[in-house]
């Protein structure tokens, strides 16, 4: 699983990706900071069936601390976006195709209102974040349609002349960006466009991109510098937003810092965080510490954790399985114990995560055992959050 880092240039998109990541990236007062786009890896929270097995786990994929599993998620910054972009401004078309594999997108903004919608600074307040939101989007939705665009009365034609589904040959000029048929078709349902594709024009085909865009790839709204917001601009951008999450990714990263050298104790996520050695700050590191925990203290933590996690468990809807080989001490053909943790979309079933396992035990898979209840069960079981599956498959 993919998730992009998008924004316009100078929100702290790369601020954000470095507080998630840890990974060494430029950050700079000034638009298009990031050209090449950096890749890393977070990790989302989830439970670890460890202490409910009363196991003690050696994780491989992932990692537990103190019965909290770390699961690997890749992260994507890419070059900040500018109006037109789909026609080539800026970075346009690199920022774009950059994206073409992201499975959701963090959407980070800056709900002060200091920079434009260049992405050059100003003062807190002189810009309306939620114009942020609204071009981003429109940006993508306008690109994905001139990729529709690309042939498609070609397409429709010889869809129409042969009788076959328009969401087929949809989906085989959208393959490049991991938009599948059944995506297609949930947007197809969804809106009410003309029965002959014949007639599907500029407008129509760009709310086939937009509905593709929302379905293909959902956004979440990061709110950062929230620390320094005007008042009211938080709850405007809230009111705008399905998901949308206050974010401080600078005091994020800071902490990480201040963990990394000892001088406080701090967990990703957590709402506060301890001063380990005072004696060896100074007056300026103080002050600094006291200003983080009093805006921690209103916005319940920096946000930065909590964003990427609502992006996977929430918006994306995903759940934790582990798949073992002996159902009864939960190791893997290593011995290990719950040595991976794996990422499926609810409703996933236990054929789908044989796939995800290795292709060969999807292609012959017998049945599978609920490692927890040691009941067999088929290939169309439900996967349920927490699950322990071992896939018994043919030769």
């Amino acid at each position: 699983m993919q998730i992009g880092i998008v924004g316009k240039p100078n929100v702290g998109k790369s601020t954000f990706f470095g507080a998630v990541t840890m990974a060494p990236v430029e950050i700079a007062n000034y638009p298009f900071t990031t050209i090449e786009a950096n890749k890393g890896v977070g990790y989302v929270r989830s439970p670890c069936p460890c202490k409910e097995m009363n196991v003690t786990c050696t994780p491989h994929n992932s990692g537990c601390v103190n019965g909290t599993r770390m699961i690997p998620v890749e992260l994507l910054d890419v070059a900040g976006l500018v109006p037109d972009a789909w026609q080539g401004k800026g970075l346009g078309n690199k920022f774009l195709d950059d994206l073409r594999q992201a499975d959701a997108l963090i959407n980070v903004i800056d709900v002060s209102g200091s920079t434009d919608i260049e992405g050059n600074p100003g003062n807190p307040g002189t810009h309306d974040p939620m114009e942020d939101i609204v071009f981003l989007r429109k940006e993508i939705d306008l690109w994905i349609r001139e990729i529709l665009k690309n042939g498609f009365s070609k397409i429709a034609k010889q869809s129409k002349m042969q009788g076959g589904k328009i969401e087929t040959a949809i989906q085989e000029r959208l393959a490049g960006l991991n938009i599948t048929e059944l995506q297609i078709k949930q947007a197809l349902r969804d809106l009410a466009l003309p029965e002959d594709p014949m007639k599907w024009d500029d407008d129509v085909l760009l709310q086939l991109a937009s509905k593709l865009r929302a379905i293909s790839k959902p956004m979440i709204v990061a709110m950062n510098k929230a620390d320094i917001a005007p008042p009211g601009n938080i709850e405007k951008v809230s009111k705008g937003s399905e998901y949308s999450i206050v974010t401080m990714s600078e005091t994020e990263l800071a902490l990480k810092k201040a963990e990394s050298v000892g001088l406080v104790e701090y967990v990703p996520g957590d709402k506060t965080f301890t001063i380990k050695n005072p004696e060896k700050l100074n007056a300026g590191q103080k002050q600094a510490l006291e200003y983080m925990s009093q805006k921690m203290a209103t916005y319940g933590g920096t946000g930065v954790q909590t964003c990427l996690e609502k992006a996977a468990f929430g918006m994306l809807d995903l759940i934790v399985v582990y798949p073992v080989e002996d159902e009864g001490k939960f190791t893997d053909h290593f011995g290990r114990v719950l040595p991976d943790a794996l990422l499926m979309p609810r409703g996933s079933t236990a054929k789908d995560m044989a796939y995800k396992v290795h292709t060969d035990l999807g292609d012959k898979f017998i049945r599978a055992v609920n490692a927890k209840t040691k009941r067999t069960i088929g290939h169309d079981y439900i996967l349920q959050d927490g699950d322990i599956i071992k896939i018994i498959a043919g030769k």
